[in-house]
Parts: structure tokens; sequence; C-alpha cells
């Protein structure tokens, strides 16, 4: 009724996923490899990229993309493709206002495309999916031509001239014309974002700003960026994917049986399987993000005799929040970030608090552990009651337009509006500046996400948005025969940009479509 209400139709094939509803967001994958003892491994910290030079209000940072081999399973090496060769990447730390530039080699044997998520960022560095970087050096062992086929014979054939491919290296520019915010960063290459992630191309990208510094928050080593993703293990100790190309080099897509999205069996937390993190007794700032490919969260904090511990809500996928907010839960879906703070000032030393995920049962539905070590003097304070004076609450009153994108699986594709992706193709033209309300409906779990443009959500079924829809949003849960209403505002840049899934089985399967800021 809510979708009518709308002016939003329910999907023709919703009674085929009837049995979707609910929690399902895809399939698990069965590990071949035993799973490690849980909490047995301290939670490790990605390292810090450094710039190689500075000119100006400008930071130059050269990376390189490359194969590895990486200890996640004990025991076990596990090949990855890394940005640097580490899963996560390198975690950037930026300042508003400063350029960023970033000088990416692409030594993997396939291409890429990297998309800074979350950023306000000019078209040509946004990480289009069809602006490749090919290998270095390829030479003759090395041939790539563009696509004329997508997964499931879904996706049109891309015209050559859509193809905008360079060799070597590719320099991505980031003017960060924005608010402090939990950003990252993963590969976004045409039909095959899914395996590339999978395989550990994605790290955590922080802006920061005069305003968050000021306040009163933890910072330092008690500011923790926590990269939440599940994955699964062959024998070997390799990843395990049901890639249609384990080589990302033949027909893009899953097999049948993982078409509405991959799930692992063993949890990860900035690349380890169920870490232990010791902790002081005293607040904790914690960067939560979900980048796992299909995976919903639904994160709450457990004593170990019983009973929870709140979240302390200070910011979302866009930056600070107004004011904060006490919560006992918050759902993660994929691409999502939530930024917290934990007191652990009243657990007793010795004690033992579980991140847990309720949306998982069995082992999965823990995902890290900590351990308060000592007591602390000292420390950040109580959360100030006012986070963000420049935090601006749209209207419903700001729209200039209203658009509609139902989100659905069509045959063998998942489409929006009924169509699969295509280069050539424009949904939406929003003027520069100025603020549109979309209303997104869906048959099953879809993670929409929306680049440049940061939206706050309005409505969800009817109702008023849920305690995690709070702040500026770049992605947002729509669940299934669910009309989710968001103010986007769009800012920076004319161009091309996209719209689509964040679950990346179903971004690699036709989900996504252009918008052209005008």
């Amino acid at each position: 009724m809510a979708a009518a209400g709308a002016g939003l139709a329910v999907p023709a094939g919703a009674v085929a996923y009837a049995g979707w509803s609910g929690e399902r967001t895809g399939t698990v994958l069965k590990s071949r490899v035993a799973a490690p003892k849980r909490f047995s491994i301290p939670l490790p910290l990605p390292r810090h990229a450094r710039p190689t030079r500075t000119s100006g209000g400008t930071d130059f940072y050269d990376v390189t993309q490359r194969e590895a081999a990486v200890e996640i399973l004990p025991g076990l090496r596990t090949p990855v493709w890394g940005y640097d060769g580490t899963f996560p990447g390198p975690t950037f730390t930026a300042r508003s206002g400063r350029r960023t530039v970033v000088r990416l080699r692409n030594k993997l044997p396939v291409p890429t495309s990297m998309h800074l998520h979350g950023g306000v960022t000019p078209p040509e560095s946004d990480g289009y999916p069809t602006d490749l970087l090919l290998p270095a050096q390829c030479g003759s062992r090395y041939k790539w031509q563009p696509s004329t086929h997508g997964a499931h014979g879904a996706m049109t054939a891309t015209p050559k001239a859509d193809w905008n491919v360079v060799e070597g290296y590719r320099t991505y520019e980031y003017p960060l014309d924005q608010r402090a915010a939990t950003l990252w960063y993963h590969d976004h290459r045409m039909d095959f974002s899914a395996p590339q992630v999978w395989r550990g191309l994605a790290g955590i990208f922080l802006v920061h700003d005069a305003e968050e510094r000021n306040l009163p928050l933890p910072d330092g080593d008690k500011d923790i960026p926590l990269l939440i993703c599940d994955r699964s293990f062959e024998e070997d100790g390799a990843f395990r994917y049901p890639a249609k190309s384990p080589s990302c080099m033949g027909e893009p897509g899953v097999e049948e049986a993982y078409m509405d999205g991959v799930l692992g069996d063993v949890q990860l937390v900035n690349g380890a399987p169920w870490p232990e993190l010791e902790v002081s007794a005293t607040r904790y700032r914690f960067r939560l993000l979900n980048a796992s490919n299909a995976r919903r969260y639904r994160f709450v904090l457990k004593r170990e005799h019983g009973g929870g511990l709140p979240f302390v809500q200070i910011g979302s996928d866009g930056g600070l929040l107004a004011a904060p907010r006490t919560v006992p839960a918050l759902v993660a879906t994929p691409a999502e970030r939530f930024d917290v703070v934990v007191d652990f000032s009243d657990i007793p030393v010795g004690s033992h608090i579980t991140l847990a995920n309720t949306l998982a049962d069995g082992r999965m539905s823990d995902v890290m552990r900590f351990r308060v070590a000592r007591k602390e003097k000292g420390g950040a304070g109580p959360v100030p009651a006012r986070l963000s004076a420049s935090f601006e609450e749209l209207a419903a009153s700001a729209s200039v337009a209203t658009r509609q994108f139902a989100f659905r699986r069509s045959e063998d594709a998942w489409t929006i509006n009924g169509r699969p992706f295509s280069t050539s193709e424009i949904l939406a033209r929003p003027r520069l500046g100025t603020v549109e309300r979309w209303q997104f409906t869906s048959d099953f779990h879809h993670p929409v996400h929306l680049h440049l443009a940061h939206f706050q959500v309005l409505s969800r079924g009817g109702r008023p948005p849920e305690v995690s829809d709070a702040g500026w949003k770049d992605t947002v849960d729509v669940r299934p025969y669910e009309v989710v209403e968001v103010l986007a505002r769009f800012h920076g840049y004319r161009g091309r940009y996209m719209l689509h899934c964040h679950n990346l089985e179903h971004e690699d399967m036709a989900m996504m479509a252009n918008f052209q800021v005008v």
C-alpha cells in the first residue's frame, strides 16, 4: 500500500520473491577450510598512506595495485589483489578543502577503476566503470578487448567511444570540497567489481575539518576505523568466490545459485577473522564500514554476562550529525558507514564486550570482541550535545523535481526501471545546486548508492526515517517491497554520474544507471 500511495507499482515478479523477504540478502558460500578460533587474533590496523610530496594546497600519493600473499587465516597464505599489496588498502587521512591527488599504478593481471565512495569528485576522477586502467607493461602476454556482452546476457554491448582506457597508471584528483566524513575507496570495474573487491581492492579514506577537530571526541589511538566484511576460503587459504570467470577476464557474473548475492562464512575486520581489540576503560571512536559484497548487519554490543552497551552515534556516511544519538543497535547495509563513540569507562577490567550481528546465525553472529585491559585516567569527555552547527536539515519544500527508481529483478538481470545498465542512457538530468526528491522501491534488499550527491532520508514506507537513516547519506537500505524517499542535493560538478545497487553481485549484473548533472 505504501508503494501504491507513492505512485510506485510493486514489481510484477513480487510473488516469485515472496520467500526472499525478511533478512535474506544472498547465498552463503561455504569455505573448504576450517574456520579459525574466534577472538584469538589481535585487531590489525591498516597502515596510513603517506604523501610522496606536497605542493601548496595539494598532497600527492603514489599507490600501486599488485598481487601479494598475506596471512589472514593462521598458518595459511591468501593471495590478494591489494592497493600497495595490502588488504585492506592503506588508510588515507585528508583535510577538507585540501586537494588530494592519487597516482594509481596497476600491476595486477586485470583492468581496474578506482571509486572514492562518498567523495564529491569531478566526473573524470569518479571511477566510472568504463574508465579503465590497464595493467602496466602488459606487453604481448596480456590482451584486453572491450566487453561485447554482460552478465547473464543482460548488458548491451558498450560502444567503443564509451571506453576510456589508459595503460599503466591513472591520476585521480580529489578536491575534497566536503565535510569531514568516513569515506572509502574500492574497485569499480565494469562487470567485475564484486570479485575484484572480494579479492582485496578496498580501503578507508578519512576526511577531517576544523569543526570536527574542535570537538572533544576520542582521537589518536582511540579513533579506530573498522572495515567489516565477510569472505570464504579454499582449502589452501585462497579466497573462494563463485565467479563464472575466476581470472576476471572471461564471462562476467556468478554461478546461478549466487545471483542474489555472495555471503562469506568467515567474518573479517580489518582483514582479520573475528579479531580482539584490547581497550582501556575509557571512550573510543569507531568508524564502522560495511564493506561486504551483500551481507547486512544489525550491530549490537553484548556484555559477556548479559545485557548490552549502547552506541552513541555521532556521524553517518556524509559526516557528523547535528546532535548525537544514543541507540542500542545499528542496521548497516553494504557500503554504509556509522561513526560511533563507545564508552567502556564502567566496564570492569578483564571483561569482554562483543560486537555482534543479530541478522546472522552461528559463528557469523559474532563480529569481533573488545577486552577491557586497563584503567585509564583522562581521555575524551562526554560527547557534546551539539556536534555540527553547519548541519543543514533539508525541507521537502526545497525539492524542485520528483523522480522514481524501481530496483528489481527482471528475468536474468537486476534492473533499474526495468532496464539493465547502458553507458549511453541517462535516467535523470538534475541541475547543479538543486535538491530533488528521489523515490526508491525494490523487490529485494537493495542498498542504493548515489555517486557525487549526498542526501537525507525523508520517509520509509510512508513513515518517518528510522534510526539508521540519520544524517547526510550516500547509501540507503531499501528493503523488499518498500518505498524510501530521499532529498538529494546535487553539489560540486556537472557531468555523468551513477546510481546503483551496492550489493556488488547486483551491480555487476546490470543494476546501475546514469544521471547527468547539468
